[in-house]
């Protein structure tokens, strides 16, 4: 919508902008894609947000603040402050997809800063808090310890509420969404408080104009009215069917890639959607066949950016989240903080440096990692594995002469495109809350080339050293055993994509994910009593989950992850206790009480994500407990009945929560009908090659579609033609309903 190189120097243009918007026909900014309310109203509010020195549009919190005086035991007087964070709005997405907000409620002051949470909501972007808490605002009158404020009188104007946004990461790093700032002087006049606040980023904008520089943006407004569900089901079944389409070309979701090759983000929705039902895999795997159908050497396998290696790029960085999580953050956090020199460009090095040290610093980083990684398959998610298996398939039939080609194929991906790529921006995946400075980026970008060469098998079958240029390299890498890492990857590549039973590789190192304080019921007790129960500390790792009387007190059980089978919540009624979950393993069940709901969910999804590969997992489960010679679920007489319900899929299952299938369609939709010339070139060219037996005529057009099957192609061009006809009629008849300033269409108003 607007390009911005100073927020200063184009605040002037942005006003010139909103006088010209008002001037001109609704008309006219129509046929744009815009309505001319809404293009002034956001140009209104980002030059209102740009002459304050701050420039975020996501978001907004409810809050009420009151002052009370009590009177405590003694009779002396104190000032309580409440604050009630009722409601936010708008939060922004995270990865397309609804977060999982929870608020910090502090109060901050010359002499205090006295923090609250409240608890963490769900997949949404309107969280409902409706938390209150409670802050000291004065002591007592007849107070006399000086330890409780370190000034005689603190004054209440010099306080003020500050409230913090945060998504919860579970297994990553926490992200920040926005904050807002309230002075307790507020209440100077009245004693009651209650209004909505738009979130700003960290620092509320404060800093000072001599310390901003300037800032070169580009800011795309992009509007998706979602439809109800039903309007979305003949493209959204269309687009399913793409698997099952012969040949692959002339499927609805090959047609997109095809006339949107040019934009990256045509393929994530794709992506998601196939994902979510299950499809994803044999649509990879089909169009993976086209792709190397035009491959002829098997050195340049996957080397390009095509549908398929962009779809499988796609995959991996929603499905392996976690799993770069539990393999690459503990090592990043000790590269990151120790931030040791690992420089060994001889021009780069600064005086006093000693390239032997940095040397050996680089060759211990580059060990850990590589070892990270090498001993981390038992953690590959099964959705990854099913498709490196795939590839590995196709690649050794395409090329049965070539015996490294089975690997090269797998590591062009897990190496070159997942593992390398996130070492070198750590930020970008969540294993880091902020992009690393210059020297920590350098040292990374070494890690990065280094563990490429280390993983590509393209270069293990011959000298690796050929594939370095810098000659800083080349030395460098002679200090590796060559031969003893071509076993690793080898050995790692096998078990990611074989149907072999996944086992770590090695000893591998223990990575704290979750512990806290629950209450256990002791194992194999057959009665109901309160006795049973008892406090204890409870600690998942990647290898093992152990209970502890205490923390830091050695472990009283050890469960190793690969025999845990399953874990679900448990019914309220088998113990009268809220909040359980139980671990299947291989001896008695484990019954767990968390502290609360969230606790209780955070526990079960960590320990069935990392124990998701496990071969033995049980397809049934009790929702209840076997007392009293039965189980209360299904009154069934035998301890070792199998389960009367269905487990909770562990991977899918998550992604299908947080995947919002028509959202996804609809953003196809858009794809589709702003490329719709381009699909009516397909549509000409796919009627001139089926009348016309022979070369295209118009070969500088018809050259950038793949049209292998021009008739069955042509009918699926006319059956997308015909979806997107309809869904715009459902677009127009619905917005031309809703009046501007309803609450289906609202406006964009000025903020105090």
């Amino acid at each position: 919508m607007c390009f911005f190189e100073n927020f200063e120097r184009n605040s002037e243009l942005l006003v010139l902008m909103a006088g010209l918007l008002a001037q001109r026909k609704e008309k006219d900014w129509e046929k744009r894609g815009l309505p001319l309310p809404k293009v002034y109203s956001i140009v209104v509010l980002l030059t209102s947000r740009l002459h304050n020195g701050v420039i975020n549009l996501v978001g907004k919190v409810h809050l009420e603040m009151r002052l009370n005086e009590l009177i405590i035991e003694n009779g002396s007087m104190c000032q309580q402050l409440l604050v009630r964070i009722i409601e936010c709005q708008g939060l922004p997405l995270i990865s397309g997809q609804n977060c999982d907000p929870y608020a910090t409620v502090s109060l901050v002051g010359p002499a205090r800063s006295d923090q609250k949470k409240t608890k963490v909501k769900k997949k949404t972007s309107d969280p409902q808090f409706e938390e209150t808490f409670n802050f000291e605002v004065t002591r007592p009158n007849s107070y006399t310890k000086k330890s409780n404020f370190q000034v005689e009188e603190e004054d209440i104007e010099k306080l003020e509420i500050k409230v913090d946004l945060w998504n919860n990461g579970n297994l990553a790093q926490d992200v920040f969404l926005g904050e807002t700032r309230v002075s307790v002087k507020i209440l100077r006049n009245d004693h009651i408080h209650r209004a909505w606040y738009l979130l700003q980023p960290k620092g509320n904008g404060k800093s000072k104009t001599d310390d901003l520089g300037s800032l070169r943006l580009n800011v795309t407004y992009t509007e998706d009215n979602v439809l109800p569900s039903a309007c979305y089901t003949p493209l959204r079944t269309l687009l399913l069917k793409s698997p099952d389409i012969k040949p692959i070309s002339a499927s609805a979701a090959h047609i997109l890639g095809d006339i949107c090759r040019e934009r990256y983000e045509a393929v994530l929705p794709v992506v998601r959607l196939l994902l979510h039902h299950s499809r994803l895999v044999p649509f990879v795997s089909a169009i993976t066949v086209l792709e190397l159908e035009n491959t002829q050497e098997a050195n340049t396998i996957f080397r390009g950016n095509s549908l398929a290696t962009r779809c499988i790029d796609d995959m991996m960085k929603i499905v392996g989240r976690s799993y770069l999580t539990v393999t690459l953050k503990p090592v990043l956090d000790e590269i990151c903080d120790s931030n040791k020199t690992c420089e060994i460009d001889p021009i780069k090095l600064k005086e006093g440096d000693n390239v032997e040290v940095n040397k050996e610093n680089l060759q211990g980083y580059v060990q850990k990692v590589f070892s990270s990684i090498t001993q981390s398959s038992s953690s590959c998610p099964p959705l990854m594995c099913d498709v490196f298996r795939s590839l590995r398939h196709m690649a050794s039939k395409r090329f049965p002469d070539d015996p490294h080609v089975q690997y090269s194929a797998v590591s062009s991906f897990v190496f070159l495109r997942f593992f390398a790529v996130a070492v070198l921006s750590p930020h970008t995946f969540q294993l880091r809350p902020h992009h690393p400075d210059l020297e920590v980026s350098r040292t990374l970008t070494l890690i990065s080339k280094t563990i490429q060469t280390l993983g590509s098998w393209g270069s293990l079958s011959k000298n690796k050293l050929s594939s370095f240029k810098e000659s800083y390299m080349y030395d460098f890498f002679k200090s590796f055993q060559e031969d003893k890492c071509i076993e690793k990857v080898k050995k790692f590549l096998d078990e990611i994509s074989s149907n072999v039973s996944k086992e770590s590789s090695g000893v591998e190192d223990s990575v704290v994910l979750k512990e806290g304080e629950i209450q256990k019921r002791a194992q194999g007790r057959k009665r109901i009593g309160k006795r049973n129960f008892k406090k204890r500390w409870l600690r998942v790792t990647n290898r093992e989950l152990s209970y502890h009387k205490h923390r830091g007190k050695e472990a009283l059980c050890i469960i190793p992850v690969k025999n845990i089978r399953a874990v679900e919540k448990l019914y309220e009624s088998a113990f009268n206790r809220k909040n359980m979950f139980q671990v299947l393993h291989s001896e008695k069940p484990l019954y767990v009480q968390a502290g609360n709901c969230v606790e209780a969910s955070e526990w079960v999804e960590v320990l069935s994500q990392v124990s998701r590969c496990n071969p033995d997992r049980l397809g049934t489960f009790h929702p209840s407990a076997y007392v009293a010679g039965a189980w209360l679920c299904c009154r069934s007489l035998s301890d070792s009945q199998p389960g009367c319900k269905p487990c909770t899929p562990t991977l899918l299952a998550n992604l299908q929560l947080d995947i919002d299938c028509d959202r996804e369609t609809e953003r196809i939709f858009s794809l589709l009908t702003s490329s719709y010339s381009k699909l009516q070139k397909m549509e000409d060219a796919c009627a001139s090659i089926a009348v016309y037996q022979g070369p295209p005529r118009e070969q500088d057009d018809y050259s950038l579609f793949t049209i292998q099957d021009p008739k069955e192609t042509f009918h699926t061009v006319q059956q997308i033609t015909h979806i997107l006809e309809e869904l715009q009629r459902e677009h127009d008849t619905r917005s031309g309903t809703a009046q501007y300033g309803s609450q289906e269409n609202p406006i964009v108003g000025k903020t105090s």
